[in-house]
């Protein structure tokens, strides 16, 4: 005899005297009652030859239409091999995981940031990546899910200032792709990255050298440098002596204000700048001339204590460096705010060039660049240091020469004649 279903009606279920009990619509479907008078709907199965109780929800937010129904699609998964109360499971799992991984992307640039942070030698890299996402990506997407970034948010953030800011816009595009990447690699978002520039974002956007021509850091015409250097000489500010250090040793400044006395052999004319320090991530020997020496002899004359863990150039707070603003706030106390700090290597590169006949391989390895291909550096042992430090050493020459005076770099027209 087949089974009876629909036992229950509406007016049954919803009928104020029901004593407590299982009340059974048929095919499984039963309506609960508690001794404390709550009813709740229930499917009774049986599956691999185990009796299995599902509860299926209270009758106050499910009628028995809607438990038939529930019910139904319940006992389809058991006709498929499929235990409902496991699918049940697993699904609320699933969900519980999507909304774990419901980020936003501005949490993932924090995560970001913070897991790479160590990493970044440069305070100004560092202030850098903060103020690019600040000023234009989270009050665009910063607080849209990571995983529902897609090429139409990416395009929304770089695109307005693609053309007017190619420079910050590049910038801006793969600190989002870096963030993505990462994204993905903690579970937070799959799929391709849509930041990528090669074979993706390239197909949209124009490229940067074409919107716009790359713009060189300024840098003073190696002419006028003696001038230059001797008003430095005038200003009793470390961040003079500091500067006048930099441009003698063409190092960068991350390395200058973080110079420490115990980098630092006098009697051996040597700087030891440590890997940590280094654009490289390799020690960089550099030779001092007899100008530096003197500038160090200075500084030291005004040390305080023996702390070879002490700064060379210290700034005004006790225990800390020079900020790394120092020298750029120089430049503008000089008036010379079109010049920048990391322009005087390109002048001390152009004067090697055009005066003097040493390799350009000292030069470079001067301004520590890497020289060669990777065969080309497993075979390069040395670093030229006695060939730097003639070099050196008549760069520092050319920089305490008299200044030209403006008859000796002035060109006289044929015409005027």
């Amino acid at each position: 005899m087949a089974r009876q279903v629909g036992r229950l009606t509406g007016l049954k279920v919803e009928g104020k005297k029901l004593a407590p009990g299982m009340y059974p619509d048929g095919a499984g479907l039963y309506l609960r009652v508690t001794p404390e008078g709550t009813r709740n709907w229930v499917l009774r199965y049986m599956l691999d030859r185990r009796p299995r109780c599902m509860g299926l929800g209270p009758l106050s937010l499910y009628g028995l239409a809607e438990a038939r129904t529930r019910a139904l699609d319940a006992r389809r998964k058991r006709h498929d091999g499929v235990d409902p109360i496991e699918a049940r499971r697993t699904e609320r799992t699933r969900q519980r995981l999507e909304a774990a991984k419901a980020v936003t992307l501005k949490q993932c640039a924090e995560s970001y940031i913070a897991s790479h942070r160590a990493g970044w030698r440069n305070e100004k890299h560092r202030y850098q990546w903060n103020q690019t996402l600040e000023q234009f990506v989270y009050p665009k997407i910063g607080s849209l899910p990571v995983q529902a970034v897609d090429a139409t948010l990416v395009l929304k953030v770089v695109e307005p200032i693609w053309t007017t800011k190619p420079e910050t816009a590049s910038r801006v595009r793969q600190r989002i792709e870096n963030i993505l990447d990462s994204a993905k690699a903690r579970g937070y978002r799959d799929g391709e990255n849509p930041a990528r520039w090669r074979g993706h974002l390239d197909k949209i956007l124009p490229a940067r050298s074409r919107v716009r021509e790359v713009e060189h850091l300024a840098a003073l015409p190696y002419t006028e440098l003696p001038a230059f250097l001797a008003n430095l000489r005038t200003r009793e500010a470390i961040a003079g002596r500091a500067l006048e250090f930099l441009i003698l040793t063409t190092a960068r400044t991350g390395e200058v204000i973080g110079a420490r006395w115990s980098e630092i052999d006098l009697l051996d004319k040597t700087w030891a700048v440590p890997a940590t320090r280094m654009k490289a991530h390799r020690e960089h020997r550099v030779p001092l001339s007899a100008r530096v020496l003197t500038i160090l002899q200075d500084m030291q004359a005004s040390r305080q204590g023996n702390d070879d863990n002490a700064y060379v150039f210290p700034g005004p707070k006790r225990g800390k460096p020079l900020s790394n603003m120092a020298f750029l706030m120089l430049l503008r106390r000089m008036e010379l705010k079109n010049l920048t700090v990391h322009g005087f290597r390109a002048t001390f590169k152009t004067w090697a060039s055009e005066r003097m006949s040493f390799q350009n391989e000292i030069a470079e390895a001067a301004l520590a660049h890497i020289i060669g291909d990777k065969v080309e550096q497993a075979y390069r042992r040395g670093d030229l240091f006695e060939k730097r430090r003639r070099l050196m050493q008549q760069w520092a020459t050319f920089c305490t020469s008299a200044p030209m005076q403006k008859s000796q770099t002035n060109v006289t027209p044929l015409r005027a004649s």
